[in-house]
């Protein structure tokens, strides 16, 4: 059993976050260990007030499980939300430590969550320059939105032929959400460091948050189950795709109800070669 640590939010009643990829990975069957950041009800974007997780109690939970020896079993930590830059110290170290003592070498997913169109920065300024500074860098893989690789690149970006060119400029692999493709289609852009694939589907009017949640645990299951990263990229896309167009009660991504459509989607992509 492949295990997954991951650093974000919890949104009980939401599909979004941190809790929301436990059960993407769970469909592939990858036993999920969340360390929730912040712990909210329902979506903040209806109003709801979370709590944040001080870092002392950060601290405590991660001790406890690193206690359990399940450190050694990560295949793969994906880091998301952060409210304060102690978290963000902290998922530094417990970076470091995993890396120390895994088994396997783990896959490091960093989603720098910080902002997006058109509202920008949703973080302290703080939080984001301490995702930038200490996190990014230990990162196998970020997964930005479009307007975040702007934030980390220092260039507004309007297409996918800027976000090809920031991500060469930072030199981190990426793969890149809500990146424009036409007017009717919205895109995933995989930047390697060898070639830049632009993955479209259809743009809606309206469509449930966390979709880049969803993204990134596709991602990531794909990586440590042995598929290259084009293919991951591909499934991801594939798998936002279907989850966007068939949303449940409350405008929510239907992840437990389709499960299977995440691991085996069909949803039509269109799939072009931007570089080299």
């Amino acid at each position: 059993m492949s295990v997954a640590l991951i650093l974000s939010s919890f949104v009980a009643a939401s599909r979004i976050g941190g809790g929301a990829q436990q059960y993407v990975l769970a469909a592939h069957r990858i036993d999920p260990v969340l360390a929730p950041t912040v712990l909210f009800g329902r979506s903040p974007a209806l109003g709801s007030k979370g709590d944040v997780t001080e870092p002392h109690v950060l601290r405590r939970m991660l001790a406890d499980i690193e206690a359990d020896a399940i450190f050694g079993e990560v295949d793969l930590v994906i880091t998301g939300h952060f409210s304060l830059t102690e978290q963000v110290e902290i998922a530094t170290g417990l970076i470091e430590r995993v890396r120390a003592q895994a088994v396997r070498p783990p896959i490091v997913l960093v989603d720098p969550i910080m902002g997006d169109t058109p509202d920008g920065l949703y973080v302290k300024p703080e939080v984001a320059d301490a995702v930038a500074e200490r996190l990014v860098p230990l990162a196998d893989w970020i997964t930005p939105n479009l307007w975040e690789l702007g934030k980390l690149s220092g260039a507004e970006i309007v297409d996918a032929g800027g976000a090809v060119a920031a991500c060469s400029r930072l030199g981190r692999r990426a793969l890149v959400t809500s990146v424009p493709s036409g007017e009717a289609e919205i895109g995933l852009l995989l930047c390697d460091g060898e070639e830049a694939v632009l993955f479209s589907h259809q743009k809606l009017a309206d469509v449930p948050k966390g979709s880049g949640d969803l993204v990134t645990a596709s991602f990531g299951a794909g990586l440590i189950e042995g598929l290259p990263p084009r293919a991951a990229a591909e499934r991801a896309a594939r798998a936002v795709a279907e989850m966007v167009r068939a949303p449940s009660g409350g405008n929510e991504l239907p992840i437990v109800a389709l499960a299977e459509r995440i691991v085996r989607p069909t949803a039509a992509v269109r799939i072009q070669q931007l570089a080299p």
